[in-house]
């Protein structure tokens, strides 16, 4: 049996949202893993939490699914500019219109604050999808299936204490396999860290500056493939419980 352990940290109950985590664990995992989501919900560099939510829900292994974790390249660039120029061309080769892509930087680049969850944006029109308003579509339920392997791999690309890729790519991994989900492009709202990514079945493209440092705006697009259910496509997000494998992993 496993438990779906989930975080949210606000200013208030339905207040600017500060953190989050997931983890999907086994029964003695949960006690240990709950206390250090609630230390991160009160050291976040977006502020001082007055709202945490940790919510603990059993799993049966039968329901979750196993995924493949995602080849990992990371393009150096030397200024948001450039980072976002790269995304560009990453987006288009994952099959992202022009229109598209625009439209999907603006929103994010035109967020109020940043949201808990993603924006569902058609891949072709650029038009948004879902009806989550502010909220956003969050990713939920997942983890890592073999977390020393994961870790080796992490160390390969010198990524082994950057808790924001490796949060990242197990929440990749899973958008990644919705057959919905033709891409994926995010920053993040930590105002310390510039790093962001655009994810697709090819592969999960770090690129090293996509947003200015001191930043807290952040946030995720998942560029929406033609004709696509999305209310089944918001189920498997939330809902579905997923564990990312590495490489060969059974």
């Amino acid at each position: 049996m496993l438990y779906s352990v989930r975080m949210r940290a606000a200013e208030g109950v339905n207040g600017r949202h500060i953190s989050g985590a997931e983890r999907l664990v086994t029964y003695g995992e949960v006690a240990p893993i709950a206390q250090e989501m609630l230390k991160r919900a009160f050291s976040h560099t977006r502020g001082f939490a007055d709202f945490v939510n940790i919510t603990v829900e059993r799993t049966p292994k039968e329901l979750v699914r196993k995924v493949p974790l995602l080849a990992v390249d990371t393009i150096e660039v030397k200024d948001v500019n450039a980072g976002r120029t790269s995304a560009r061309r990453a987006l288009a080769a994952a099959g992202v219109t022009e229109q598209a892509i625009d439209s999907g930087i603006m929103q994010l680049i035109n967020l109020p604050d940043s949201m808990r969850g993603a924006m569902l944006v058609s891949a072709e029109t650029g038009a948004r999808l879902d009806t989550a308003g502010t909220r956003g579509i969050r990713v939920s339920r997942m983890d890592i299936a073999d977390q020393v392997t994961f870790a080796r791999m992490l160390a390969l690309h010198g990524l082994e204490a950057n808790i924001h890729a490796r949060e990242a790519m197990v929440l990749a991994a899973k958008v990644a396999a919705a057959g919905e989900v033709l891409a994926e492009l995010c920053w993040s709202d930590d105002p310390e860290y510039i790093a962001g990514y655009v994810a697709s079945r090819q592969g999960y493209i770090r690129i090293t500056k996509l947003k200015a440092y001191g930043s807290g705006l952040g946030g995720r697009v998942f560029f929406v493939k033609s004709g696509s259910d999305i209310r089944t496509l918001t189920d498997y997000l939330e809902k579905q419980p997923v564990l990312a494998t590495v490489l060969s992993e059974e």
